[in-house]
């Protein structure tokens, strides 16, 4: 497990390396736009709903002493909640609306990283409905279990020394599903939908530290909510299709051995 994460950790070198040789700023132009502002919306929020919240959860205080305090408390919770949900939606409701963007761009590095594998990994043929129909499957099947584990884990963070433990949890779930997201634009042209659940699963290390690296840039003020993307797209592509096609047993030189 821990030599998957640091494999999925490590996938990021050379990336930038990667997006400038192959060109592929152009198609990230509006996947950065929508993460830009869809973060926005969410930091916005957190900032203009964390006070009503905090005067809801204030309420359950029926003491004078200390309401004033306790409501600050409420306030500043309140807006910790609703930035941690919507860390969640963000990382679902941006990965979706971007992967028009993002699935030829896993193309166009795996065609330049493996030119052979097309003719020897199988590829799948569907319509653009099936495609939608099948991203779309996905994407709430990550968002009800995500939701499901770490709401509880939310709650129980606030337990004095041992929620710290819940909370670190609470970090490698959503890392989990940021790294399936990203590791999916290249599982939707080869395997079919029970199958990538199952292909995550086994390399449910690799997802973590790729979903890391992506929850890290996340804490980077406005240029890593720009540029998370780009890099980690780029990163899961490469580990994904590497493993894939060890699991098909190909012999694949890679370019750079």
């Amino acid at each position: 497990m821990f030599k998957n994460i640091l494999k999925g950790l490590t996938s990021y070198q050379d990336s930038l390396k990667l997006i400038n040789e192959l060109k592929l700023w152009k198609f990230f132009l509006v996947p950065m736009a929508i993460s830009f502002l869809f973060g926005m919306v969410i930091f916005l929020a957190a900032y203009g709903l964390s006070e009503y919240l905090g005067r809801f959860f204030a309420k359950a205080w029926i003491w004078e002493w200390g309401k004033e305090t306790f409501t600050n408390i409420a306030t500043g919770l309140g807006g910790l909640v609703i930035l941690f949900l919507g860390f969640i939606l963000y990382k679902h409701v941006v990965m979706a609306m971007s992967a028009p963007f993002m699935s030829p761009v896993s193309e166009r590095i795996e065609e330049h990283l493996y030119p052979q594998a097309r003719n020897q990994v199988p590829y799948r043929d569907t319509t653009n409905m099936e495609q939608l129909w099948r991203g779309l499957r996905i994407t709430l099947r990550n968002i009800t279990y995500e939701l499901t584990l770490t709401i509880p884990l939310l709650l129980l963070s606030f337990i004095p020394v041992a929620g710290i433990f819940f909370t670190i949890l609470a970090f490698v779930i959503q890392a989990y599903y940021a790294g399936f997201g990203n590791i999916d634009y290249t599982l939707e042209r080869h395997l079919k939908y029970k199958d990538s659940i199952h292909f995550v699963k086994r390399h449910r290390g690799i997802a973590i530290g790729i979903g890391i690296v992506f929850m890290g840039m996340l804490f980077i003020p406005v240029i890593g909510v720009i540029l998370v993307l780009p890099f980690s797209v780029t990163a899961a592509s490469r580990v994904t299709l590497e493993e894939m096609i060890k699991e098909e047993n190909l012999n694949l030189p890679h370019p750079d051995r």
